[in-house]
């Protein structure tokens, strides 16, 4: 039986990314499998060594990583679901097979997915599961990497010491010098000092209508591809977009169409030029409304969605 094991590390600081960790270890299992165990129970050299057999000898390894402005934008719980497909994502690109996942702790992550049946949850994973054990290893070290690169960027707040946690010395730091962008600011104390509050999302109520199905297709194959939803059937006065949503440095404002059936072609016969020309100012429009956007891409997109179950047949860019 080929287990998957996931761990994330970097739930709790105030500065970096959270990392989830996902491993396959070799059926054989040699030697240095023994060795594996909480990354949390072992030293530093330790753990460096260990990572890279883990990297070199594994079948299939993945990283998952959400930096700290998406961690702000859609919240811990999110973030870590999302990290976690990220990583799982990783894996399945190398072609590994595995028929159970192993998470640590209580929560699956992968709720909602296509994966979620072979998914167990266990407390202390880590620790007692090798699997479990080398994907908090590899995330580990690999977050620890990233910071003790990020403390020679800025050397007054000792990144390579606390590797963001909340320390004495940490929060000493972020009072004299304030903060950097790989700051958490949706954690306190960081919160209350700058005064933070996450974006409001506009969310419709979902209905029975054939549109709103067609449209919570395409939001579920959106989640499931990466996808963060910020809102649906979005209006101003000279536009209305189905649904927007944001991955990585894009915002994507997607039309849907459905029909009955898919024999009708691509949905771009159904967007006018016109109907570009107003998506595009609906999307400048959201930004306006929403600055905290304003670095982000804009990509017009489009999906069809055809027959009683709602089949989401394509979903491209056009723009």
């Amino acid at each position: 039986m080929a287990i998957l094991g996931i761990d994330e590390v970097g739930r709790g600081p105030l500065a970096g990314p959270l990392v989830v960790g996902a491993v396959i270890l070799p059926e054989d299992k040699p030697d240095w499998v023994q060795d594996l165990k909480d990354s949390k129970r072992l030293t530093a050299k330790k753990r460096a060594e260990l990572s890279d057999i883990i990297l070199n000898q594994a079948p299939a390894t993945g990283l998952g990583w959400v930096k700290p402005k998406e961690l702000d934008e859609i919240g811990i719980s999110a973030a870590l679901a999302l990290a976690t497909k990220r990583a799982v994502k990783s894996v399945q690109s190398l072609h590994a097979t595995f028929n159970q996942i192993i998470i640590d702790g209580k929560v699956n992550f992968l709720k909602g997915t296509a994966l979620a049946k072979y998914v167990s949850t266990m407390p202390k994973a880590d620790d007692l599961i090798k699997e479990v054990s080398a994907a908090s290893i590899i995330a580990k070290v690999a977050r620890d990497n990233y910071m003790i690169k990020l403390a020679e960027k800025y050397p007054q707040y000792g990144f390579d010491q606390h590797v963001g946690y909340g320390t004495a010395r940490h929060i000493a730091a972020i009072h004299e010098f304030g903060i950097t962008p790989e700051h958490r600011k949706s954690f306190e104390p960081i919160k209350s000092m700058v005064g933070f509050s996450r974006p409001t999302k506009t969310v419709v109520k979902n209905t029975t209508s054939i549109g709103n199905r067609g449209e919570q297709a395409v939001v579920e194959k959106l989640i499931n591809d990466g996808h963060i939803i910020l809102a649906r059937n979005y209006k101003t006065k000279i536009a209305e977009v189905d649904i927007i949503s944001m991955q990585d440095n894009y915002l994507y404002f997607t039309e849907v169409k459905y029909r009955k059936n898919n024999n009708y072609g691509s949905p771009l016969t159904a967007i006018t030029k016109d109907k570009q020309i107003k998506m595009r100012r609906g999307a400048e429009m959201f930004i306006k409304i929403h600055p905290e956007y304003k670095n982000h891409d804009i990509i017009l997109a489009a999906a069809a969605v055809s027959g009683d179950d709602f089949q989401v047949d394509d979903w491209f860019m056009i723009i």
